[in-house]
């Protein structure tokens, strides 16, 4: 059990690491907590830091989530207690946890939707049937991003109809559980991002300047 405590808090310590905020401070010399939407993640990147910085957070932020479920995931699976689609999940609930709520950021981060989507690649890889499902849900942003160009609202509903895939692919209920809980995290995280929305004040996507 002390194995699988271990890698858990590795895992959220990879999620913890701050890309957005890192690059803004190296590069640009800005703390990216005070410009935009004040989010430390990988959409107020590219408005406030240019596209290229954006998309190489995005690309980060993505790895963060593989990386923590399928390398940590299939080099301690045989030394923990849980069954290996279970650990899995937990490795893939704490990379997004540390994303969200960072440690180095006194808690506070980003949104997890890139994070989340690491996440969701790794459980493709190691668990069968997943792919299809994947494939649905990207689509499924991908379609909403096209006719709204407000990245919240197409991550919000992607988030809500992963869980429907799972249960209209007839997935296991622990792998429906687990997205249940990852689409919660991320309609919670966009709990601003709605109410804007609602109001008609939510800002489609556009790459302004820098920050000054």
């Amino acid at each position: 059990m002390l194995w699988t405590a271990t890698v858990i808090i590795i895992s959220y310590l990879v999620g913890s690491i701050p890309t957005a905020y890192i690059f803004g401070r190296v590069i640009k010399g800005v703390d990216i907590r005070k410009f935009g939407s004040g989010n430390v993640g990988a959409t107020n990147a590219m408005r406030l830091l240019g596209k290229k910085i954006g998309v190489t957070v995005l690309l980060l932020d993505i790895l963060k989530g593989f990386l923590a479920v399928f390398i940590l995931g299939n080099l301690f699976k045989n030394r923990g207690l849980l069954p290996r689609d279970a650990f899995l999940i937990m490795l893939g609930v704490a990379v997004i946890c540390g994303h969200n709520w960072t440690v180095f950021l006194s808690f506070k981060g980003g949104k997890g939707i890139a994070t989340t989507f690491g996440v969701l690649i790794a459980f493709a890889c190691n668990i069968p049937g997943l792919n299809i499902i994947l494939g649905l849900t990207i689509l499924t942003w991908l379609v909403s991003f096209l006719i709204s160009r407000i990245v919240s609202a197409s991550s919000v509903i992607a988030a809500i109809s992963l869980p429907i895939y799972m249960a209209v692919f007839k997935q296991p209920r622990l792998m429906l559980y687990a997205t249940m809980l990852l689409s919660a995290f991320v309609i919670l995280r966009h709990k601003a991002n709605l109410v804007r929305l609602f109001k008609g004040e939510e800002k489609r996507l556009t790459f302004g300047k820098n920050p000054r």
